[in-house]
């Protein structure tokens, strides 16, 4: 039988020295991979859309009742709505206006949760007044959308 013995002589630096190659070409590929790959809040759109509507600051809108002018007061970051509230807001208007507040308490719950003024619900009652307040909040909304925009 003409089998002829084959010695193989491995060195362990090379070893060593392919097996790290192998392990940072691997690291290579998946980075590349992460890095290129689409994220999926873009896919939708909502990342651009979330990354700045506001600058951040305290924004106000007044209404006019009779003879007092109401300042609503929002704050904002640079993607959320943080604060809404009534600022000179005496007692004796308060009074003269008793669903002020309420009213305001309502609608602030529902655009905290939703970070936005589209279809907020407000009941028959108070129909007036909320559309009265979610103007005011949409004007100071305007005021700082209108400064997120002029800053970019």
């Amino acid at each position: 039988m003409g089998s002829k013995t084959k010695i193989v002589v491995l060195h362990l630096k090379e070893l060593v020295y392919t097996a790290i190659f192998a392990v940072l070409g691997i690291l290579l590929i998946l980075l590349l991979v992460f890095m290129f790959l689409p994220d999926k809040k873009e896919k939708n759109g909502t990342a651009a859309e979330e990354t700045m509507r506001y600058t951040a600051g305290v924004y106000t809108s007044s209404i006019q009742l009779n003879d007092n002018a109401i300042d609503v007061e929002v704050v904002v970051d640079s993607s959320h709505i943080n604060s809404i509230s009534l600022k000179n807001l005496d007692e004796a208007t308060a009074a003269m206006y008793p669903l002020m507040q309420p009213a305001l308490d309502n609608l602030s719950q529902q655009i905290y949760k939703k970070q936005s003024l589209e279809n907020i619900s407000y009941g028959d009652d108070n129909q007036y007044t909320s559309t009265v307040l979610l103007q005011a909040i949409q004007a100071a909304l305007d005021k700082a959308a209108y400064q997120a925009s002029e800053m970019q």
